[in-house]
């Protein structure tokens, strides 16, 4: 599929690299020659300097026979504009990346109408959504959401004192009563989908699938169920932190936020005034045990230098906050902040890229089932996806097991009406079921995919 990208910063960057792992032709377009050749260096694409405003460079790039044109510029006004004009010249599908609250919050189905945008999307929201799901499951390292929040998909790592060591799913299932599903398992640098014999050790990373009442349920069961946020604190007074704090004051929880950027805290300020809002270097210690680090439930470190979220973070668990979240955007860093003991980091151009990886595999399969939904999972080593099945779909009324699945595939969940199911052997997938997929080590466009041929 034939896909051009304007904007090749941090953003862009991380969507070249997923985009052109999935092995589709893109087009890469930037005003600045350096950051061009980097990419195009670094990601073995084409290039086009010069701007996504300028009718020759998207002429010259392919515009009008782009399956997808994608924007991601650092201003929401060139995105939508570039856009606009791809469209213009016969850009089958366009996706812009539009961060400002003014748009997002009254604006922008209207914006998308007028546009002709088939896609916007706003990294610094679905990072704050990420952030807000785990401050309030604090059990829970990462948290994926499904069919609208019937199932969730929880990470979390086995601890010494869990008493999940060297115990098999088939006892798990057998010990506690909840309604679950352990859908997926990184041991070191492996992810496993494990079937009913795996042996649980300490240091794994699991994902649970169940509905969100189960999931706590079990969490209870457990003796690993810790209570929601009721104060948090928020170093760094950006975009995420606005979309952050609203979420936390509508759910009841207090905010504070510090920042050393006046500006920044004034805009803040102003936009969430139920907020308490302080200037400050959070990187002094002394700041933060001021307003509170030791009795707050919460950290969340959302600065964009991520070697800082990373101290912050680390500093934060150091004083026993209970839950410590930290932005971490660089894929580099990531597995370097989990091994200090960081576990819940979110990533803005990992949100990105999950939202267009799964657009474009849509695209793709315009014919099968749809694809819903999309998330990297343990690490970007495995997905979880979701798909709508069509009337004539192979997978449907047949029984799960008599269903020959490829290796290292897994039906975790069904989505009938309002009945969510953790699927056993003898159930079977139906049409207009929304059916979830654990999957390592292949790429699914369809549900057919899952089948052995």
């Amino acid at each position: 599929m034939k896909i051009i990208l304007v904007g090749c910063g941090k953003i862009g960057g991380a969507i070249l690299e997923q985009l052109i792992a999935e092995g589709h032709d893109v087009v890469a377009i930037d005003s600045n020659i350096k950051v061009l050749n980097a990419a195009v260096d670094q990601y073995d694409c084409m290039g086009v300097c010069g701007s996504g405003t300028d009718c020759n460079t998207l002429s010259e790039a392919g515009a009008g026979e782009a399956d997808l044109f994608v924007a991601v510029t650092g201003s929401d006004e060139f995105n939508m504009l570039s856009c606009f004009m791809a469209k213009g010249m016969g850009a089958s599908h366009t996706i812009a990346r539009i961060r400002n609250p003014e748009y997002n919050d009254h604006n922008l189905d209207f914006l998308k109408e007028q546009l002709g945008l088939s896609l916007a999307i706003n990294p610094e929201a679905l990072a704050a959504v990420d952030a807000y799901h785990v401050m309030k499951l604090p059990s829970a390292a990462k948290i994926d959401t499904f069919s609208g929040g019937s199932f969730q998909m929880v990470e979390l790592r086995i601890k010494e004192d869990s008493g999940l060591d060297n115990t098999t799913l088939i006892d798990l299932r057998k010990k506690y009563k909840a309604n679950f599903l352990i859908c997926a398992v990184r041991r070191g640098s492996e992810v496993h989908i494990p079937d009913g014999t795996f042996t649980l050790k300490t240091g794994d990373r699991i994902g649970i699938m169940a509905a969100h009442s189960e999931i706590e349920k079990l969490l209870r069961q457990m003796g690993l169920m810790q209570k929601q946020v009721k104060n948090a604190i928020i170093v760094g007074a950006g975009r995420i932190a606005y979309y952050l704090a609203k979420m936390l004051i509508k759910s009841g929880t207090s905010v504070k936020v510090i920042d050393h950027n006046l500006e920044k805290c004034d805009i803040l300020s102003e936009a969430v005034p139920e907020a308490i809002v302080i200037q400050g270097d959070a990187t002094k210690q002394e700041i933060l045990l001021e307003e509170g680090i030791t009795t707050t439930g919460a950290l969340a470190a959302l600065t964009e230098i991520d070697e800082v979220n990373i101290l912050l973070s680390l500093f934060a668990s150091n004083q026993k906050v209970p839950k410590v979240i930290s932005k971490v955007s660089r894929q580099e860093f990531t597995s370097m902040a989990e091994s200090m003991g960081i576990e819940s980091i979110i990533s803005p151009r990992q949100a990105i890229a999950d939202v267009l990886v799964r657009y474009a595999r849509g695209l793709e399969n315009s014919k099968g089932a749809k694809m819903e939904t999309l998330y990297k999972i343990m690490d970007s080593d495995a997905e979880a996806l979701e798909f709508l099945i069509p009337e004539n779909c192979p997978v449907a009324n047949q029984t799960l097991k008599d269903l020959k699945l490829k290796k290292n595939v897994l039906i975790a969940g069904i989505k009938r009406g309002r009945k969510a199911i953790i699927p056993s052997g003898d159930d079977q997938i139906l049409p207009a079921d929304r059916v979830i997929l654990l999957v390592a080590g292949r790429r699914i466009n369809d549900i057919a995919d899952i089948i052995q041929r």
